[in-house]
C-alpha cells in the first residue's frame, strides 16, 4: 500500500541511463524506474534543472540529438513524473547551499535539487551520484 507521505526525486543519471541502452547503468535504471512507476517509492518528482542536465548530458555522451529529445519527451510527457520548477527563491537558496558545500563535489544543479527536495519535503533521491550521500537518503 502506498504511503501518501512517501516521495522520491529522480536525478539526471537515472533518466539518461534509462533511455540509452549503451549506458553502463541502463539495466539498473530500468529496474529502479519500473519500481518507481509501480508506486514503491511514493510520488515521483524531478525538476526543470534535471531536464536541462539530462538533455545536455544525453547529447554530450551520445552525440545523438534524437536520443536527447527522447530523454526530454520521456520526462516532460510523463503524467506520473511531477516536475518542480525553480523560482528565484529556490535559486538563491541553492546558491547559498552551493557556496557552503565546498568540501563536496556538488554541482549547482545538485544544490537546486537538494533545495527543491527540502522545500517540498522529499526525503529520498534516486541517483547514481554518491555526492548526495549523508545529505539525503539515496536509492541506487
Amino acid at each position: 500500500m502506498e504511503d501518501k507521505h512517501m516521495a522520491i526525486f529522480i536525478d539526471t543519471g537515472i533518466f539518461v541511463a534509462l533511455r540509452n541502452a549503451d549506458d553502463e547503468f541502463h539495466v539498473r535504471s530500468k529496474e529502479l524506474m519500473k519500481r518507481a512507476l509501480k508506486g514503491e517509492y511514493g510520488r515521483i518528482f524531478t525538476s526543470d534543472y534535471v531536464v536541462d542536465e539530462a538533455l545536455t548530458t544525453a547529447l554530450a555522451r551520445t552525440r545523438r540529438h534524437d536520443l536527447a529529445v527522447d530523454v526530454g519527451r520521456y520526462i516532460l510527457e510523463s503524467p506520473r513524473i511531477a516536475k518542480l520548477w525553480t523560482t528565484k527563491d529556490i535559486f538563491d537558496a541553492a546558491w547559498q547551499k552551493f557556496q557552503k558545500l565546498k568540501e563536496r563535489p556538488m554541482s549547482f544543479s545538485d544544490c537546486v535539487s537538494l533545495t527543491l527536495m527540502e522545500k517540498s519535503g522529499i526525503k529520498q533521491i534516486m541517483s547514481f551520484d554518491s555526492g548526495f550521500d549523508g545529505l539525503v537518503q539515496r536509492t541506487i
